[in-house]
């Protein structure tokens, strides 16, 4: 315990560190794990099964986050895109990877079977999200042509797919792969039994939630738990993909009106981040550091592939149909494919599979993951710049919610320019009503206002209305109200 309270410790004092370098949380936290490990402070750790069961449980609990948190009226515009880069665009990583582990391996003197070269490409073929939007988020910079929505539904939705693939060419590698069709059946098993089991529990955890009335609210929060490991598990054991069910399950219960919602939101984040510095750590621990040195020359090779040549190739050719995405999109979706936790994770499998004797599957992936986070988790924020598709990110509002049992609406409203003269009185602003102004939002100040506060341009009000359902009103100045009449007929003539 003492052990444990003080990489975490070391862990979250690292996170904060990261965004000083404007790099992935992700990187240190693996960082500090390889640091405890033997080749630092001597902590001896080689338990995969233990990593593979808490990565199933961590892996289960970011992915319903993600979907919690997913907005679907956001991703319905890029829903198809989304969906094709999750799933062909894997695919086409998968080939184009393993044939090129395939060549420089037998190059180098050392060849691996091509199918085992498509089996270590498959475990490297999901790209990591968290850390992108980490890195986006405290640089303060948006994202131009839906492009976050596109990263975030492809990022959540392209695990389960690279699973699936790691499974079958485990299979396959021990040769007990089956025919094509065999093959293709379980496949369409995995995702079609995944995504209705997801909708479906989804759909019944949320009535759950909204009916079962426990009378301490604290509950609420174990029953989310165990609603998730209940998806994740009940589709396993019915033969679909339990990663793409919670995920799926998260984005239903996410856009639906839930009980507590704004209460269940916070613990599942401070979980989701729990979950994820822990298996990061255990990921580092099984690392060590002395033996990435005889994979470093096949690493930085194939590391460079994926960056630059078939991260881009998959995603230009997934994309082709869609006329929507500009030039400069398409190459920022290719070089935001940052490897994560879950290819570590999935290296566990060839390892307790007999596949991998020696961890050089696991190293393989491992340094390619640090170098893909160090290369391309560094320069998120600048290549938006660069390409152009960068947008300022919408100034933070207000993160108040209110009890279920207050029958009233908040609505957040911006005094947008035109819509006031500086210096009006608040009491002078037209609202609908029964509806006041709550709080005032200029800058990062705070202000409770009352009848007689000054208003300005750029202000942000939150509004109380009795309603259940308001509206956000236009505000605007009784006399300027008068003027913009006119200006509009002004210009239709």
């Amino acid at each position: 315990m003492l052990v444990g309270s003080i990489i975490l410790f070391v862990s979250i004092l690292a996170g904060k560190a990261s965004s000083r370098f404007g790099a992935p949380m992700l990187l240190f936290f693996l960082l500090v794990g390889m640091a405890f490990g033997t080749d630092g402070v001597g902590i001896e750790f080689d338990n995969f099964a233990a990593v593979q069961f808490v990565g199933m449980l961590s892996l289960s609990i970011i992915l319903f986050s993600g979907g919690m948190d997913t907005s679907f009226s956001e991703v319905r515009p890029v829903l198809k895109e989304g969906v094709v880069l999750a799933t062909l665009g894997v695919v086409l990583t998968t080939l184009f990877t393993g044939s090129i582990i395939y060549f420089v391996s037998g190059w180098l003197g050392a060849p691996i079977p091509f199918t085992l070269a498509l089996l270590i490409a498959a475990v490297m073929s999901s790209t990591d999200s968290a850390s992108v939007f980490a890195i986006l988020r405290s640089k303060r910079v948006g994202l131009k042509e839906n492009l976050r929505p596109l990263l975030e539904l492809e990022s959540g939705s392209n695990d389960p797919m690279a699973y699936i693939l790691t499974v079958m060419l485990i299979q396959v590698n021990q040769g007990g792969g089956g025919e094509f069709l065999d093959v293709a059946f379980t496949f369409l098993k995995q995702m079609g039994v995944g995504a209705l089991s997801g909708y479906l529990l989804g759909k019944g955890a949320t009535i759950v939630v909204n009916r079962i009335n426990i009378g301490n609210k604290s509950l609420y929060s174990v029953l989310l738990l165990s609603l998730v490991f209940f998806t994740a598990s009940f589709t396993d054991l019915l033969g679909g993909n339990g990663y793409l069910a919670v995920y799926i399950a998260g984005i239903v219960m996410g856009n639906h009106k839930l009980s507590h919602k704004k209460t269940l939101a916070t613990f599942l984040d401070g979980v989701t981040w729990l979950m994820q510095i822990v298996m990061f750590l255990m990921l580092g621990l099984l690392v060590n550091p002395h033996e990435l040195k005889d994979v470093v020359f096949i690493g930085l090779i194939v590391g460079a592939a994926m960056i630059f040549l078939t991260r881009p190739l998959s995603v230009w050719l997934s994309l082709l149909p869609f006329k929507g995405l500009s030039t400069k999109a398409r190459h920022y979706i290719s070089w935001v494919g940052l490897r994560g936790a879950a290819p570590i994770l999935f290296a566990t499998y060839p390892k307790l599979a007999g596949l991998d004797p020696n961890n050089t599957i696991f190293n393989i992936v491992f340094f390619i993951t640090i170098f893909s986070l160090v290369v391309q988790g560094t320069t998120v924020g600048g290549m938006a710049r660069v390409l152009d598709v960068a947008d300022k990110s919408p100034e933070k509002g207000f993160d108040i919610d209110l009890p279920d049992e207050v029958k009233a609406a908040l609505t957040e409203v911006d005094i947008i320019e035109g819509g006031v003269r500086d210096g009006a009185l608040l009491k002078d602003i037209k609202l609908p009503e029964r509806t006041l102004v709550m709080m005032i939002r200029r800058g990062d100040k705070y202000i409770v206002p009352n009848g007689s506060t000054v208003l300005h341009r750029g202000d942000k009000l939150l509004l109380i209305s009795e309603e259940i359902q308001v509206q956000a009103p236009q505000i605007q100045h009784r006399e300027h109200i008068i003027l913009w009449d006119s200006i509009k007929q002004f210009i239709k003539r």
